[in-house]
């Protein structure tokens, strides 16, 4: 066995390593219940392939009909296919941050969930309108309809990317895991109320699924702000309040409709999008009525408000679902926290 080199003097000490950066390694426990959670999610780990796709036959609907669901779904993925980026960002920033353990691999689960999600978005949208989103030729003006709406939700997409790029460096982690919270709040209100409405037993196994791992994200980011809100600085309320009322104008447009003066949307849109999600409520889908969906909004917000006001944080003016607030100004779409 050969011998140990030892410098005279002694080891030489390792530079320090800049920050942010992932180095050195470490697996710090503070928060049990964030490690616990994290087991659980190993444990209902579950495969989009494995949904009775068999069973979603396209010619069980009429061409409005698969043109409605595919509308949907793309409406959707404006969200949900933006969550693996997002939270493989927020991931990263984790390890750089050098935040306890479970929380790293939290969001790494919530990771893999929302890739899972956009899968099903992926597979409805290919089993029922192959090309879509967007990469299709409309035939008529139904179509062509379907087609501008989606380019331009997703022109918006685009925009609320770069904010979010220049947010999870420059925001508190009690302002991003608000931001979070709203997204998973909405997020589990939704697939509640579309497990419960649809006709399709691959969409109802779907969104049952969808529905469990939201809760499950919900749970993980409430966890983490009970650690976090204490302690806030008033000018961190603010900021919070603000992007409260971000989150739910940014989140209406698949919870609800979009409101006016904030999504850069042509003045045909809104009309176009109820033709659209008409049709695919016709078909089976789910999807809620107009007041049906105002009401789970105004419930998810009454959630959202007591949670928040507990720590003394003001709860926003939400005058198109008739909740009173904090007036808040308008805010630049691209200084809000996109999340779902």
């Amino acid at each position: 066995m050969a011998d140990l080199t030892i410098p005279e003097g002694g080891f030489w000490p390792a530079p320090e390593i800049p920050q942010p950066n992932i180095y050195p390694m470490e697996w710090r426990v503070e928060t049990e219940k964030l490690a616990a959670i994290y087991e659980k999610s190993k444990r209902v780990v579950w495969n989009p392939a494995d949904l009775p796709w068999d069973g979603l036959n396209p010619d069980d609907f009429t061409r409005e009909q698969r043109l409605g669901i595919m509308y949907w779904f793309a409406v959707l993925a404006n969200f949900d296919a933006s969550g693996p980026a997002v939270f493989a960002r927020a991931t990263i920033q984790a390890f750089e941050k050098h935040e306890e353990d479970p929380v790293r691999k939290c969001f790494f689960s919530i990771t893999r969930d929302e890739m899972n999600h956009e899968e099903c978005c992926q597979r409805t949208i290919a089993k029922l309108w192959p090309g879509g989103p967007l990469d299709w030729t409309p035939s008529d003006d139904l179509e062509s309809a379907a087609h501008n709406n989606i380019g331009w939700l997703y022109h918006n997409g685009g925009r609320y990317w770069n904010g979010y790029n220049s947010a999870v460096g420059k925001y508190s982690l009690p302002v991003l895991f608000t931001s979070f919270m709203m997204g998973e709040m909405a997020a589990s209100t939704l697939f509640r109320g579309m497990a419960s409405g649809t006709q399709h037993p691959v969409f109802s196994e779907m969104f049952q699924r969808i529905g469990r791992d939201e809760s499950r994200h919900l749970q993980i980011c409430m966890t983490i702000l009970e650690n976090e809100w204490p302690g806030l600085t008033d000018d961190t309320r603010t900021l919070i309040t603000r992007q409260l009322r971000a989150g739910f104008v940014f989140l209406s447009m698949i919870l609800w409709e979009p409101p006016e003066g904030f999504w850069e949307l042509p003045p045909y849109f809104l009309a176009n999008h109820r033709v659209l999600m008409d049709h695919a409520r016709e078909a089976g889908l789910g999807v809620l009525s107009y007041e049906e969906q105002a009401e789970n909004w105004r419930v998810a917000m009454a959630r959202i408000r007591a949670i928040v006001e507990r720590w003394g944080i003001a709860f926003p003016a939400i005058p198109e679902l008739d909740l009173e607030g904090v007036p808040v100004d308008f805010i630049d779409p691209e200084d809000i926290i996109p999340v779902f």
